[in-house]
């Protein structure tokens, strides 16, 4: 099943989102890192920075979903990731000029999250009629194990890159990524109509709200999204204080940093293989229940970080566990989703999906540079995994999961694409 073609179409998409992955993971954190080290940001400072720029980029995506729906979405990708470009590309030009301000990273940062939502909206859409549904997990995981295989080699790289070459190198390298991104969506080439819009006026209330209503009224989805929405933004708000903790208070450098979080995601990239291969098992239900379940147990583990050998290989071996489980879920998830919501509502649900979890993640992620304030980072740390071991709970544990009529009814299909996708970008590290 893994090995079959899926088409010239998908590989451009494909090839696309690799160039694009490894970009992003061979910048990872580069904002932290940046407003830490040249900046001189502490632990509020760098949450604040994370938090502000995603609500500010969700606020500014919001009415962008209904947009979307009605036009092609293949020229948005492309013209998300030429603004993504654009914007990115600011930060290595004033920091050669002496200009690089923590107010730019800010605003560029609200370009980037308002961009991401927008193309995750277009892409899933977009791919709903691209592939069939039978082909929907293969090319998941497909997704899934690029990722995961970006993130092993680019952190490190990144790391090194920044040790030889300064600190805005890798935002650089992530500026062309999604140049070439754009280009290979282009590549992707066929036909695609322009959408029918209901008569009306150009953007309604009822637009707005019609992704969140969907999500919210229907019994598979809502239990999905509330879980994963609280996961991923526990998950993500300790990210900056993990930045604090180990880049400066414990004295590791930056490319130990990068090792520390690229050597377990090899755990992702055999959990996106074996995805594939446990649900035809043991089935879809089970395998979200139990990988879900699972991929909590491991962020408390790390308050005990120290410095030293040890204290990085406890990271990895806590980490290693967490994406291993994120890799089997993730696109188990991502199939589901897609084959639960209609083709006439895909981009304002993703959308709605996508915004809704990135002001869960600002929210959080201000509570907790706010927390680190006033007891510390490791105990704000502790405090999240604690919280965390709850949200099993929310899981669909007597809901069914029902797979829509034939492929051709709805022209389900695919997955999500560009930096996040398969809905990895909810919660990868």
């Amino acid at each position: 099943m893994g090995g079959r073609s899926l088409g010239r179409r998908f590989g451009w998409l494909w090839a696309a989102y690799a160039a694009s992955a490894f970009g992003t993971r061979f910048a990872f954190d580069a904002f932290s890192l940046i407003a830490i080290v040249v900046l001189g940001a502490g632990a509020t400072e760098v949450s604040l920075l994370a938090a502000a720029g995603l609500v500010v980029g969700a606020v500014v995506a919001l009415p962008l979903g209904p947009w979307v729906e009605f036009r092609r979405k293949r020229p948005v990708m492309i013209g998300m990731d030429l603004i993504r470009f654009g914007a990115l590309l600011t930060i290595p030009v004033t920091y050669a000029l002496g200009w690089l301000g923590f107010g730019q990273l800010l605003a560029v940062s609200v370009v980037v999250a308002a961009a991401d939502i927008t193309f995750m909206a277009a892409s899933g859409a977009f791919l709903k009629t691209l592939l069939p549904r039978e082909d929907l997990l293969v090319a998941n995981a497909r997704f899934e194990s690029t990722t995961w295989t970006a993130t092993v080699l680019g952190p490190p790289l990144g790391g090194f890159a920044v040790g030889l070459f300064g600190p805005v190198t890798t935002i650089a390298a992530d500026a062309v990524s999604y140049l070439l991104s754009a280009i290979g969506i282009r590549a992707v080439g066929g036909s695609e109509p322009t959408p029918a819009r209901p008569d009306g006026p150009r953007l309604s209330g009822r637009d707005l709200r019609e992704g969140w209503r969907f999500i919210l009224t229907h019994p598979l989805l809502r239990p999905l999204f509330t879980n994963t929405i609280v996961v991923s933004g526990l998950i993500m708000a300790t990210a900056p204080l993990l930045a604090v903790m180990m880049l400066g208070q414990l004295g590791f450098t930056p490319w130990e940093y990068a090792l520390a979080f690229a050597i377990p995601c090899l755990g992702g990239l055999i959990g996106a293989r074996l995805s594939r291969r446990v649900v035809p098992r043991f089935g879809r239900e089970k395998v979200l229940l139990v990988a879900g379940t699972l991929r909590v147990c491991w962020p408390v583990g790390l308050v005990f970080i120290h410095p030293g050998v040890s204290g990085l290989v406890l990271v990895v071996v806590v980490e290693f566990a967490l994406i291993t489980c994120i890799g089997v879920f993730n696109p188990v998830l991502a199939t589901t989703r897609l084959e639960q919501v209609p083709f006439d509502r895909a981009a304002r649900t993703l959308s709605a999906w996508s915004i809704a979890g990135k002001l869960t993640t600002a929210a959080l992620t201000a509570l907790w540079g706010l927390l680190a304030a006033v007891v510390g980072p490791r105990t704000a740390v502790g405090i999240a995994g604690v919280l965390i071991l709850a949200t099993p709970l929310l899981l669909p544990w007597k809901r069914r999961i029902a797979v829509p009529g034939s492929a051709h009814d709805d022209h389900a299909g695919g997955s999500e694409s560009g930096k996040q996708v398969a809905g990895a970008g909810e919660s990868v590290l």
